[in-house]
């Protein structure tokens, strides 16, 4: 199979362009250039083509989804603080990006996978939350994700595109950005591998659910291998979800570091978990527990 990944020399997208290419797809990457682009690539065996650019470009876009039987869409800015500083550009990549991608599909007839978030549902009033609840995003990141998410199923109902919507949870693991505009995990872990103390904002009672990128590399692998997904939207999860202040404690342990409170951030969700019963039924099932995936992350990123 011919398949395109934006975003496929990030985090995320690495992971998945090197697990399709290992199971015999012709596999395109399409990412900005960045250092940490550069030191994801490495990681890459012979065979996967990469392709330097920008989905908010729409001729580079429709240029490189060309004869591409499937698109998986993973270029996005993913962080909340920066959504807040800057959310003009944030729009620009999530959901103008978006749109060119969703036109070049349209123009192509390639099947769409896209990367939503479980972040465009914002406080859920009931959990776990369903695919059918409503959209509450609390932060600029959320909405611009929810905007491009409802652009797709727009786009499935009025161009007839074959669309796959994925809300997948906090997801962890190797390559995975720290620094400004990083996760929380990576953030901690080298922070705490420098003797840093760690910085938990607000109570730190708010609670996320995470995935392991490997647990999420096979959910994305079961969903490319389904035929009869059309218009679907699936969440991604695990049903663990520990507070943030539970991981400082234990990245700090681990470490001999300090955890200190700082002030509550705002547009920042006080947690809620996902109802997965959806994949399960697809046939995905989470292998890797939280907390020994993160000791394994933790292990890696310890020095040596």
């Amino acid at each position: 199979m011919r398949i395109l990944i934006t975003g496929g020399a990030g985090f995320q997208g690495s992971h998945l362009a090197e697990r399709w290419h290992a199971a015999g797809h012709k596999v395109t990457v399409l990412n900005t250039l960045s250092r940490q682009a550069l030191e994801n690539i490495k990681h890459f065996p012979e065979g996967i083509t990469i392709v330097w650019g920008s989905v908010t470009d729409r001729e580079v876009v429709e240029k490189t989804a060309r004869e591409h039987e499937v698109v998986a869409h993973l270029a996005a800015h993913i962080n909340v603080d920066q959504s807040l500083d800057g959310p003009h550009d944030v729009v620009a990549v999530n959901v103008d990006g978006t749109v060119n991608v969703l036109e070049a599909v349209r123009k192509s007839g390639a099947r769409l996978i896209m990367a939503s978030s479980c972040e465009v549902y914002g406080h859920a009033e009931q959990s776990p939350v369903t695919e059918k609840a409503e959209l509450r995003p609390y932060s600029p990141y959320a909405a611009s994700k929810a905007g491009a998410d409802r652009m797709a199923f727009a786009y499935h109902k009025s161009f007839g595109l074959d669309v796959t919507i994925v809300r997948p949870s906090n997801v962890y693991g190797p390559r995975q950005k720290s620094g400004r505009g990083g996760a929380v995990i990576p953030i901690f872990a080298n922070l705490a591998c420098a003797g840093k103390p760690l910085t938990v904002f607000g109570t730190g009672t708010q609670s996320r659910e995470y995935i392991n990128v490997m647990d999420l590399v096979e959910a994305w692998d079961i969903i490319l291998q389904r035929k009869d997904l059309n218009g679907a939207v699936l969440n991604i999860g695990t049903g663990e979800t520990p507070s943030i202040r539970e991981i400082a404690d234990h990245v700090a342990k681990r470490f001999g570091v300090q955890v200190i409170n700082g002030p509550a951030r705002p547009g920042e969700v006080p947690g809620f978990r996902l109802d997965g019963s959806m994949m399960k039924r697809l046939g995905f099932t989470p292998r890797i527990k939280f907390w020994d995936g993160l000791d394994d992350y933790l292990d890696l990123m310890a020095p040596k």
